[in-house]
């Protein structure tokens, strides 16, 4: 695994043995790289109310945001089990916000990366902060 993509697997494994996962027992770590090359992690925390809980992928913005970075060049998620996971349509559009069409989305189980997409690829045709600008 090259050291840049390492180093978001390593960063999203560690958090998602934090994930409060009482009711799906499906644990999962996700990181973020912004511009200035900071990563950030997030897991997802379940709700006894089940649309309260959140994914990791918004803990992972939601910690880049407060850390005063806007753009994200990279995303890897890790789940456990066998079948490929990516990230959900919610999360897919919460990348949308701070990423690029292009950007690399890893989508990693607990032996590593099994997969890579663009944003694209995840949610093609997407609808960002371009479409909202005044013209």
């Amino acid at each position: 695994m090259e050291p840049h993509v390492q180093a978001l697997f390593d960063a999203a494994k560690a958090v998602q043995a934090n994930a409060h996962a009482p009711y799906s027992q499906f644990k999962v770590g996700a990181a973020v790289r912004s511009t200035s090359g900071r990563i950030f992690a997030g897991c997802n925390v379940e709700n006894a109310a089940f649309p309260q809980g959140a994914c990791a992928e918004t803990g992972a913005i939601s910690a880049m945001v407060a850390a005063g970075e806007r753009t994200i060049t990279a995303v890897l998620t890790v789940c456990d089990g066998t079948e490929l996971s990516t990230c959900c349509g919610g999360c897919r559009q919460r990348i949308r916000e701070f990423a690029a069409p292009d950007t690399p989305i890893y989508a990693a189980g607990t032996d590593g990366v099994r997969a890579v997409f663009t944003l694209d690829e995840l949610l093609p045709a997407s609808f960002g902060p371009h479409n909202l600008e005044q013209k």
